[in-house]
């Protein structure tokens, strides 16, 4: 197949950046591409520690610009999708001769507070754990704890509900589709593309954007034929899910020894997420898995505050990704700038192409706008800035009215008990009236897969996100395999399959 149109812009790469991007430029008026290899946020994007933040350990590395970036953008996030991000108050406790002096983790909380224009947000302030709820679960050495203020996001439908968006606005979307050559040719990029199903295509563009995230690299080398590429370091990070270890809707901040730190974070509700871990990476993204090391070290370092220790046997479940960093030469993964680089390349004349090199969740938007400058220069400008004061798929509710919004669609449809509605207006918000339809009884929603997932979300999400395999709507778009067996989870590639043929 030959698309006879001339996209502006082809971005390759389904992660948050080159989604984020693509939004951004078909909202402004270009005419956009993407084309993701796999599915949307199947690497790097959806194993994060799945917080909006803004870093603050690193301000340990001076870092200021980054976090500043990363603080301002908070809140400016949870408004524009407030069913899939919302603030959450992370408690760090801390005992006389540890890791870093009180001092200093009040003066990094005091720059935390004031850099990032916080208005929502409530402020940082001292905990004693000998009565605070927060000091329940830990160990009694530690008696005093800092409070403050941070977000939550589910990282896959932050991806996807941009690429969702961006289609809404014109974009072409691809999901499945790998680029298998790019080349100038004079002021243009001929595309060469390959679906799962086997299927070739050929796109022309104006200009191409390199988000592969830990492919950037590799993009370079085998579509362009450029050798000894290293711009990115790629560093493992991963995290384990075990059952329920507190009962407060607060995260905790542990500081370790070796210097570095981990989250344990309330996760759907009956779990808690521990991690993450940072160590370099020199193998195949696509095979990466947490390691036995990995699991001891995270289970170690959480049990040195928990008063019931983490063990291996706790675990549910586990996830690892890679993320790719800017290699600014650091000696250390964690010590790694996790700030971006843009880069442009292409003579006078040649089809320009812009590579995305490092980037963040919560930086996001803020990258794809610093893309579209340089988009703007190269092309030349359309449209405006827009995105800060948008909403996406879902998110046109007020950030503070969720609670609301579930009262709603219990009111529309009584036969949603509470937990069900909580999860589909996290994950669909305004839209799980659209999903639901008409539908008067449980019975509406068709076959019941376990946990909350009946057939009618499941059409929903193939017809709606490109979702096609088990893996796809049990893990990136609605986490619901925590609540089925691994029989049934096993089951699923079956039922998948069936409802494709169906659909």
């Amino acid at each position: 197949m030959f698309d006879e149109a001339i996209h502006d812009i082809f971005v390759i790469g389904g992660g948050i950046n080159g989604c984020g991007i693509a939004r951004d430029a078909v909202g402004r008026g270009y005419s956009v591409a993407l084309a993701e290899m796999n599915d949307f946020a199947s690497g790097t994007s959806s194993a994060a520690t799945k917080l909006i933040h803004g870093g603050l350990r690193y301000l340990e590395h001076y870092e200021f610009r980054l976090v500043r970036e990363a603080l301002m953008e908070r809140e400016v996030l949870w408004a524009m999708a407030p069913h899939i991000i919302w603030p959450m108050r992370f408690v760090l406790p801390f005992q006389k001769g540890g890791v870093r002096p009180a001092w200093l983790v009040r003066l990094g909380l005091f720059l935390y507070d004031n850099l990032g224009g916080r208005k929502l947000l409530p402020a940082t302030r001292s905990l004693d754990l000998r009565r605070d709820p927060a000091g329940k679960p830990l160990k009694p050495v530690f008696a005093k704890a800092f409070e403050y203020s941070d977000g939550w996001v589910d990282d896959a439908r932050l991806v996807v509900l941009n690429a969702r968006d961006a289609a809404d606005r014109g974009a072409l979307i691809l999901n499945r589709t790998q680029v298998v050559s790019a080349r100038r040719e004079g002021a243009f990029w001929r595309v060469e593309t390959k679906s799962a199903a086997g299927e070739t295509a050929t796109y022309r563009a104006r200009m191409l954007v390199n988000a592969a995230g830990p492919w950037v690299d590799k993009v370079l080398a085998s579509t362009f034929g450029k050798n000894n590429v290293h711009n990115v370091r790629l560093v493992q990070g991963s995290h384990i899910i075990v059952r329920r270890k507190f009962s407060d809707p607060r995260a905790y901040f542990f500081q370790n020894p070796d210097g570095r730190i981990i989250f344990a974070i309330p996760y759907e509700q009956d779990f808690t997420l521990i991690g993450t871990t940072d160590r370099d990476y020199t193998a195949d993204p696509r095979a990466v898995k947490i390691s036995d090391e990995e699991i001891s070290y995270l289970c170690s370092a959480a049990s040195e505050y928990f008063a019931e220790p983490v063990t291996p046997a706790d675990i549910v479940w586990t996830y690892s990704g890679v993320r790719p960093l800017f290699d600014d030469g650091a000696s250390k993964a964690q010590e790694a700038t996790r700030d971006y680089v843009l880069k442009t390349e292409g003579a006078e004349g040649e089809a320009p192409l812009l590579n995305i090199f490092g980037g963040k969740l919560t930086t996001y938007r803020r990258l794809a706008e610093h893309a579209l400058e340089k988009i703007g220069e190269a092309l030349g400008e359309k449209g405006s800035p827009w995105t800060a004061g948008s909403h996406l798929p879902g998110g046109n509710f007020g950030a503070e009215a969720y609670a609301k919004e579930v009262t709603a669609l219990r009111s529309r449809y009584p036969f949603l008990d509470e937990r069900h509605a909580q999860r589909l207006v996290r994950c669909y918000g305004t839209d799980a009236a659209a999903m639901i339809g008409n539908a008067s009884e449980k019975a509406a929603l068709g076959r019941h897969f376990g946990g909350t997932l009946y057939e009618t979300e499941v059409r929903w999400l193939m017809a709606r996100e490109w979702a096609l395999t088990a893996e796809d709507i049990l893990w990136r778009r609605t986490k619901q395999g925590l609540f089925l067996t691994p029989k049934t989870c096993a089951g699923w590639r079956i039922i998948s399959k069936t409802l494709q043929v169906n659909a």
